[in-house]
């Protein structure tokens, strides 16, 4: 895990150790144990790199790294199956110097070119130059959990990190993107699903995931291509559920066991929740011989509803692990969130990611580089309870009878629950259903209808942006295409860009057994009866995994998000205050109504005026 950066440029003139230097100093928090530069001999391409040492902990495996006096690569991410690719080039005449992953990416690339990328089992963001054909290949993974960042003018430059802090260091104007923060303030949009490369700034862009991009230095132009996709449409309706849970079982554990592949101690995010404790619990069961000890990082709020500390206490019971706690306050909250929104770069959700970096940290304070996570399962299991709309949807279509047992096994499940309101009752998941693709047009109707009434926005701020396309509301066929959404389109990413800031703001690395590729694309085949079944969510998770959880934690009905007090932190006097400073900045910058600075405006709403003033200021 690691921060690159890098700069070309048409102009040889213009690129130089010390630019480089300086944007991968803004992200020297990425990679604390070493950093490296280099200029190719052209003097067109400069590239940085911030090493954070995980594999092979020499200095031959520092980057930039050359290969065959040819190619010169820097590299964020790993390559779990690294050992296995290792082998099989070994097998065909490639020697290696190094131990490490970053070796055999190279030689792979110089069999493979971009059909590498289908080999590797990874998270990466890297970058490949080749002298002798003086171009460069730059690719992220398949689910987006590496970020890469870019600012490019056609025949003049191209300019790349790993955070776009570093492009600003570059010399790329610092610009806010009025027309994604409108999309943030009136639909809480953090992303432009029809524009997957835009970003909160002006001539900054990302390179989505799943993609790869191709740049001839001697034009400094680009190509960008997608190289990876699932087909949501392709279900295998013949498989058991004895031969589900058996391939379910042997994918997990590979993944996990790979995973663990480090040369510094690795530990484990345990939320209480069923992924997380299912990760810990694995980890144990591969740990039989007790030759690693399991760390886990919490973060619990005593006397708070939907505290999981209990739960927690099942698996720390079950297994051999040594826990660590802490429990974030809205005093941290006041005293991080300059810190947290620099490391974040764009909005963020809620006051939840604060908790998680509360876990990121006290991780550090231990020493344990990595750490194992259950994130992804949701989206590829359906854990979510959005998800079952379009299973009913489906249920109903396919199997009525099916469809009438589903919902009465929701309704006895969930019907009074005081965690989980009934999706049914709510008005807006009505709305959806009923107005079908209409539905943004519909929202947009009403956002500018309670403008009229109660303008929230200044009013040429208002004009100029009210017409940006309003946050896509899709309605689903089926279940696996809700899914297929939820991993590609809108939500996974954003998810996974605050798990990488968190970890990288301390040095740490985060690593997702449930987003192996060969794992989410064979739970995406599988029925959808599988996933949601007599009212259990994540049915074939809980099925497959019966000895390894705690029967506490693998039946239990309700779902809690990453949740924190958010809504008695921001009634603290403290919190209040920022809230008004805030609005005093919006109000100023002709973004918002005057008038709101004297109105209560809904926690949710005030945290999304909190957190545009944070990239504004």
């Amino acid at each position: 895990m690691c921060g690159i950066a890098g700069l070309i440029a048409a102009d040889g003139r213009e690129v130089s150790l010390l630019r480089v230097k300086k944007m991968t100093d803004s992200i020297s928090h990425r990679g604390p144990d070493g950093e490296g530069h280099w200029i190719s001999p052209n003097g067109k391409l400069a590239l940085g790199h911030r090493r954070l040492s995980i594999i092979d902990l020499s200095h031959e495996a520092d980057q930039p790294m050359h290969y065959l006096d040819r190619y010169t690569l820097i590299f964020n991410g790993e390559i779990y199956n690294y050992v296995e690719l290792k082998e099989t080039l070994q097998k065909q005449g490639y020697r290696f110097k190094t131990a490490s992953d970053t070796e055999v990416l190279l030689a792979l690339y110089h069999r493979d070119r971009e059909n590498c990328l289908s080999s590797l089992d990874g998270m990466f963001a890297f970058v490949i130059y080749d002298e002798q054909e003086n171009t460069v290949f730059a690719a992220r993974d398949r689910f987006g959990e590496k970020p890469f960042f870019y600012s490019h003018q056609p025949g003049g430059f191209f300019l790349f990190g790993s955070e776009m802090k570093a492009l600003w260091a570059g010399g790329v104007e610092k610009k806010v993107n009025y027309r994604m923060l409108y999309g943030y303030l009136a639909y809480a949009s953090l992303e432009n699903r029809n524009d997957p490369g835009e970003t909160f700034y002006e001539n900054c862009r990302r390179l989505p995931h799943s993609h790869y991009l191709k740049l001839d230095i001697d034009t400094c132009t680009i190509r960008i291509e997608r190289y990876y996709d699932m087909d949501y449409r392709n279900t295998n309706q013949r498989i058991t559920v004895e031969q589900a849970k058996e391939r379910f079982r042997e994918l997990f554990y590979t993944s996990v066991s790979r995973r663990l592949r480090s040369d510094v101690p690795v530990g484990s995010s345990l939320s209480g929740g069923l992924d997380s404790s299912l990760v810990v619990a694995v980890i144990d069961r591969l740990n039989q011989d007790g030759n690693l000890r399991q760390d886990s990082f919490s973060a619990i709020f005593p006397g708070f509803k939907k505290d999981e500390r209990k739960y927690m206490d099942y698996v720390i019971a079950k297994t051999n692990l040594s826990p660590h706690f802490v429990t974030p306050d809205e005093t941290g909250l006041i005293d991080s969130i300059d810190t947290i929104s620099w490391h974040q770069e764009e909005p963020f959700g809620s006051a939840s990611i604060y908790a998680q970096y509360c876990v990121m940290r006290l991780a550090k304070e231990n020493n344990i580089t990595v750490l194992l996570d259950g994130q992804g399962a949701d989206e590829i299991l359906a854990g979510y309870h959005v998800f079952y709309p379009p299973f009913f949807r489906e249920m109903k279509k396919k199997a009525p009878e099916k469809f009438r047992q589903e919902i009465a096994a929701y309704e006895a499940m969930h019907g009074n629950s005081e965690i989980n309101a009934d999706i049914r009752s709510n008005v807006f998941t009505r709305m959806k259903i009923s107005a079908g693709n209409t539905a943004p047009g519909l929202r947009k109707w009403f956002h500018h209808l309670r403008h009229l009434k109660d303008p929230v926005f200044e009013p040429g701020f208002y004009r100029a942006f009210r017409d940006t396309s309003a946050a896509d509301i899709p309605v689903f066929e089926n279940l696996n295409q809700a899914l297929y959404h939820s991993l590609f389109d809108q939500g996974l990413q954003e998810l996974l860009r605050y798990a990488d800031r968190n970890s990288m703001a301390h040095g740490r690395e985060v690593r997702l057994p449930f987003l192996y590729h060969e794992l989410v694309e064979f739970l995406l085949t599988l029925p959808a009866e599988m996933k949601i079944h007599e009212g259990w969510t994540k049915w074939i998770m809980r099925e497959t995994f019966t000895q390894e959880l705690p029967p506490e934690i693998c039946w239990r009905t309700d779902k809690i998000g990453y949740s924190s007090p958010q809504d008695n932190w921001m009634n603290r006097a403290e919190v209040k205050e920022k809230l008004e400073a805030a609005k005093h900045l919006l109000v100023k910058e002709h973004i918002i109504n005057h008038t709101m600075q004297s109105k209560e405006m809904g926690k949710d709403q005030d945290w999304r005026i909190w957190m545009a003033a944070s990239i504004i200021q």
